[in-house]
């Protein structure tokens, strides 16, 4: 699949299966049996012979002629027209309505596929916007490796990751499907670890090649600030790319999430490097930046607001909030410093336990129990906070520009209460894709 296609959900088409009307039990029989075609039916479907009743009858039907309108992704229109064709019906591409959203299908194998499941938890990706789940993978587990960082700890996160890939423990099996995500965390709290110079806490087994976070926590700070600043401006430009995706340049231009939010974004980042070098061109360039985009998105508001005193003043409000915001989203990633600083406070203290109760006696039983206990409690306290808030800046602080608006899952019809139909669609397209390949 070429790499674009992708980013995007499926090409959805607008279709009419037009068929004989003493036939429309067997037409709608092998739309079913297709499992390609989302009708537009007037009630919720369901399935079972009742259900074949009741879209025959919400057929709509003109002489010896009835016909159903519905979407259907663009690769399956060949196929649903063999299946249809013996039965004299026949499959009429139709205009898409304005101000219609398809149904979002989404493609994708091995990481990509697994990685949906952050934002499938946050919404369903609109028709129009590009598909962020790669790169949200990447990010989260980056995001949770540095606020995990331990050699030691990150080995057992990857070996459970692995556990879970093998299907062995059934009890487990269920969350099999994470298993990628779970190796990446391990993968990248151990490279943490390594940097950090901490394997199951500050003890001496690999040197510090980075820094050591309690000892140098400010340049763990303007790290995380950084990466965030950074994973910030990629959101935007995602931002961007869905505005005009959406609603074309005019739209993008004015939306705080578009490219007079990024224009702010950028002014706000040249305005602290023209701060911090003293370079009072950079200060002008960036307040020039800041009061036209200021301006563009204030006129965004007030649009949308429907215009006159209150949409004004709703408008102010709103950009003030808009300015707020922003400073705090920056400020939101110091907690990838500061939970990184909790992780390895904890393992000083039990380290710092550990060799204080050691001696060649029955304290050295003790000291290896307080070191496997305080590592396990550790382990399972910060994994679970990681965890929690990596998760917490990927949406509120990445997603909530990504994305305006939310899209609707693409649910096929069937007469069989089956809830993996779409992924049967998603599964023929890829083999599609590899026999063209």
């Amino acid at each position: 699949m070429p790499w674009r296609e992708s980013l995007s959900p499926v090409q959805m088409k607008r279709v009419a299966i037009v068929g004989p009307e003493e036939h429309r039990s067997a037409v709608l029989t092998a739309v079913s049996h297709n499992a390609a075609v989302e009708l537009d039916l007037p009630y919720p479907p369901g399935a079972g012979p009742e259900e074949l009743v009741r879209a025959s009858d919400a057929a709509i039907v003109s002489g010896p002629t009835a016909a159903w309108v519905g979407w259907t992704p663009s690769r399956e229109l060949s196929s649903l027209a063999e299946a249809l064709t013996p039965l004299g019906a026949a499959v009429v591409p139709l205009p898409r309505p304005r101000g219609v959203q398809p149904p979002t299908l989404l493609t994708g194998t091995g990481s990509g596929r697994v990685s949906r499941t952050l934002v499938d938890t946050y919404g369903v990706v609109p028709y129009a916007d590009v598909d962020p789940s790669r790169l949200a993978g990447l990010a989260y587990v980056v995001m949770f490796g540095m606020m995990f960082g331990d050699l030691g700890h990150g080995a057992i996160l990857f070996a459970a990751g692995l556990v879970l890939r093998s299907g062995r423990i059934t009890r487990l099996a269920k969350l099999r499907k994470t298993w990628l995500f779970v190796t990446g965390a391990g993968l990248t709290s151990m490279v943490f670890g390594v940097l950090y110079g901490e394997a199951f806490g500050p003890t001496g087994l690999i040197p510090v090649l980075w820094l050591d976070p309690l000892a140098n926590p400010i340049p763990l700070l303007v790290t995380a600030l950084v990466f965030g600043a950074v994973l910030l401006a990629g959101a935007y430009a995602l931002g961007t790319i869905n505005r005009v995706r959406e609603g074309g340049w005019g739209y993008a231009l004015y939306a705080s999430s578009g490219i007079a939010g990024s224009t702010l974004f950028l002014a706000v980042g040249l305005l602290a490097w023209g701060i911090l070098a003293d370079q009072g061109a950079l200060i002008a360039v960036a307040i020039v930046l800041a009061v036209a985009a200021l301006g563009f998105i204030f006129v965004g508001y007030f649009v949308d607001a429907g215009g006159g005193a209150t949409g004004a003043v709703q408008a102010a409000i709103e950009l003030v909030d808009t300015v707020i915001r922003l400073g705090s989203n920056v400020v939101s990633f110091a907690r990838l410093a500061a939970f990184g600083l909790t992780h390895a406070a904890l393992l000083t203290v039990v380290w710092a336990g550990t060799t204080a109760l050691w001696a060649p006696d029955w304290r050295a039983a003790a000291a290896i129990l307080l070191f496997l206990v305080g590592n396990a409690l550790t382990f399972a306290l910060e994994a679970l906070v990681a965890g929690i808030q990596a998760l917490r800046l990927e949406y509120y602080e990445l997603f909530s520009r990504i994305f305006q608006a939310e899209g609707r899952p693409f649910r096929p019809w069937s007469l069989t209460p089956a809830d993996d139909s779409a992924d049967g669609i998603r599964d023929g397209i890829r083999e599609t894709e590899r026999h063209h390949s």
